[in-house]
């Protein structure tokens, strides 16, 4: 076992937690409706002391049990994206998560070295033995990637989503630390 390699770095990223310089990458990802409207929905406009304000609260909160937001960055040192942990139960061993990769960095391989990384961490070193993932059903890139990277299709929660003039339906993936592990 090579102990002089971090567990955070793969081959193309480096997972690390936010700082408060990285309020700029924030605010420029928050220009870009497309990106808003596939992680959640298009909000209010923010303003750049505002994002600054919370890239600054996001860089020193103390952690609440394993939830966590991982910044994840590219061989250059550059943000392109972030992953962010929930729902980590550590008495049933499950936990959610939410990716996003900014658009100018998508088709890289970013988001699947980010997933496993963390999800190596949370089966091997927190003990845990299932991941979750919710992608909406007009997320066709990430529902691929969640196939290609061994998620089953759990389930589907029908007409959750609304965003550009259409509601649309919520699909469940999840992993084991088994078909992980496989």
């Amino acid at each position: 076992m090579d102990t002089s390699a971090s567990i955070w770095q793969g081959e193309r990223v480096r997972l690390r937690a936010i700082e408060p310089s990285d309020w700029e990458a924030y605010f420029a990802w928050n220009q870009d409706d497309e990106q808003a409207r596939s992680v959640s929905n298009i909000p209010f406009p923010q303003s750049a002391e505002a994002v600054r304000q919370w890239a600054q609260q996001e860089a020193t909160r103390k952690p609440e049990g394993d939830a966590f937001r991982f910044v994840i960055e590219n061989e250059t040192g550059e943000v392109v994206g972030d992953l962010t942990t929930h729902h980590c139960d550590a008495r049933v061993g499950s936990f959610s998560y939410g990716i996003t990769i900014r658009r100018e960095h998508r088709r890289n391989g970013y988001a699947a070295e980010a997933i496993a990384l963390v999800l190596r961490y949370y089966f091997r070193e927190l003990r845990y033995q299932k991941a979750t993932v919710t992608v909406f059903s007009f997320n066709e890139v990430s529902k691929r990637l969640h196939e290609k990277l061994g998620f089953q299709l759990e389930g589907r929660i029908r007409r959750t989503q609304f965003t550009d003039g259409a509601l649309h339906d919520e699909l469940i993936y999840g992993i084991t630390a088994e078909e992980f592990a496989a």
